[in-house]
């Protein structure tokens, strides 16, 4: 098989694993549609005082955040499963425990039963949000990994999307069905992504740390179309294995490790993943996603279902430009582009929302262009980004742990936004009776988000996993973009890269990580 196919294994590979990504977004996209339906509201809504049912801000915060609340955990776990099971039966694992999630929700009609559903989902999603950017980023060829790992996030829109349809097409009917149906059907979801992933490799960077290199050479070969004696599988195996004996020279790969202050910067690049998660799910994105349905509505819009179907396909249309330029553009100036769009769009919806009445149809015209403006720059920038960051900053060594703790402070964030949104954007004794205002905050959070970018996230454009590790080694965040070029240029590679690969009788490499203090930027 020639090299060029084996590659294409290797993307339609970690492509299929972006499905988990479908998972994601569909389970967070069903509720805010599925809140509003009456056959929903007769078994878990409550006389409200002008006499019709509806969900009180508590329930209504329980219903919607309590499966961040089993996220979080899921998460956290995540590095137990996947360091011991392995990446790949890892998200199977996890699939399973989201199945019982979905059962429970499907046969629930009392509150106790749906809410339970909603956190054993939360566990398998938060899991599998962990494990399979993680599966992603440590199986994708180099070039085009941040694309790849970018798809995970288009099929999170994909999900919402889909969700977003089926919500609509079932609304009208009458009894449970109508919210039994959108919520069933994410069995389907975890049937391929499951059924898919017992028939593909596990990643060699796991094998290779668990001392496991027979098959670690195997699982190469699969990928890049070679016979496990080429020169290409030994160098990449090489290159790898040094990697982790570097690591395991500087450290054991505890959680003490995570925080360390050596030479590998750990503390740097585990905080920075915890924030750029924390800062995704702060510039608002959830709030249109989990509450819009009830927020247009409330502004005066007289097809909110549609307009959330709207907004949907603009998240999905302007991922794409995001996944072709994460490789061509990179990672840090994509951020801080998207970050300052997002900004100037939030700030411009809030005043358009605190001037302009509800009946007004052309102010509320130019409130959902600028939602969907905001919604275009998440999407392409924001959204697949922080994925592919945090899939890539971190050592093998530790890398399960750190993902761990990233996607849980997404969920975490997810969680509290989703919870404090009804007493933010409602009025009432207790709440803060916002409204659009809530767009101030989120403008304002857009902003951190720039000065968080400019002094935290370096630039890995085109740099293997083993020379993301290098860069943060020997380079700053702000010279990292010059450093980058120059690992690229002299193709540096771990000092160690040449035992394993004498072991292996492959010719030595064109240049060797010796860095000295001047070389630092």
């Amino acid at each position: 098989m020639a090299p060029q196919q084996g590659r294409g294994i290797a993307i339609l590979m970690t492509c299929f694993a972006a499905i988990g990504g479908g998972l994601y977004g569909y389970d967070t996209g069903y509720i805010s549609g599925v809140k509003e339906m009456a056959g929903f509201l007769h078994y878990f809504g409550e006389i409200q005082a002008n006499g019709k049912l509806g969900l009180s801000s508590s329930r209504d915060s329980l219903i919607t955040s309590i499966l961040s609340a089993g996220t979080f955990f899921g998460s956290l776990l995540a590095y137990f499963v996947g360091d011991f099971m392995g990446r790949r039966w890892g998200i199977i694992i996890y699939l399973g425990i989201f199945c019982l999630g979905v059962a429970l929700q499907t046969a629930g009609t009392t509150l106790p039963r749906f809410v339970l559903g909603r956190v054993f989902a939360g566990i398998g999603l938060g899991g599998t949000s962990t494990l399979v950017p993680m599966y992603q980023s440590e199986c994708a060829p180099k070039a085009i990994r941040g694309a790849i790992v970018a798809a995970y996030q288009w099929m999170i829109t994909i999900g919402l999307l889909i969700a977003s349809v089926v919500v609509n097409a079932t609304k009208d009917r009458q009894g449970p069905s109508s919210f039994q149906i959108p919520i069933g059907l994410q069995f389907i979801w975890a049937v391929i992504l499951g059924g898919g992933l017992a028939f593909l490799p596990e990643s060699p960077r796991y094998l290779i740390m668990k001392g496991r290199d027979e098959e670690a050479m195997k699982a190469l070969a699969r990928m890049s179309g070679d016979s496990t004696d080429s020169p290409a599988v030994a160098t990449e195996f090489s290159e790898i294995a040094a990697n982790i004996h570097h690591q395991r020279s500087v450290g054991s790969g505890s959680y003490a490790d995570c925080f360390s202050m050596g030479p590998g910067k750990n503390a740097l690049r585990v905080g920075t993943g915890i924030g750029l998660q924390a800062l995704q799910q702060l510039t608002g994105i959830n709030f249109i996603f989990y509450y819009g349905t009830t927020f247009f509505k409330n502004s005066g819009i007289s097809n909110p279902f549609m307009i959330s179907i709207a907004t949907n396909v603009v998240n999905v249309g302007m991922t794409v430009p995001g996944i072709w330029a994460v490789d061509k553009v990179g990672r840090r100036a994509l951020l801080l582009y998207g970050a300052a769009g997002m900004a100037i769009a939030q700030l411009i919806v809030a005043a358009v929302g605190d001037t302009v009445k509800v009946t007004n149809l052309a102010g509320q015209k130019v409130l959902i262009a600028f939602v969907c403006i905001y919604i275009a720059h998440f999407a392409a920038t924001w959204g697949p980004l922080a994925w592919v960051v945090t899939g890539e900053i971190y050592p093998t060594s530790i890398r399960a742990k750190a993902m761990s703790m990233s996607t849980a402070s997404n969920w975490l964030w997810n969680f509290g936004i989703g919870y404090a949104t009804p007493y933010l954007v409602d009025s009432g004794p207790g709440k803060a009776g916002l409204h659009s205002n809530v767009f101030f905050l989120w403008g304002a959070f857009c902003v951190i988000c720039c000065i968080y970018v400019y002094f935290f996230i370096p630039e890995t454009k085109g740099l293997s996993l083993e020379q993301v590790d290098l860069l943060y080694r020997n380079s700053t965040i702000r010279g990292s973009n010059q450093y980058r070029q120059k690992i690229l240029a002299e193709n540096m590679h771990d000092e160690d890269t040449e035992a394993y690969k004498e072991a292996k009788g492959v010719a030595p490499t064109s240049h060797l990580e010796n860095v000295s203090t001047e070389d630092k930027n």
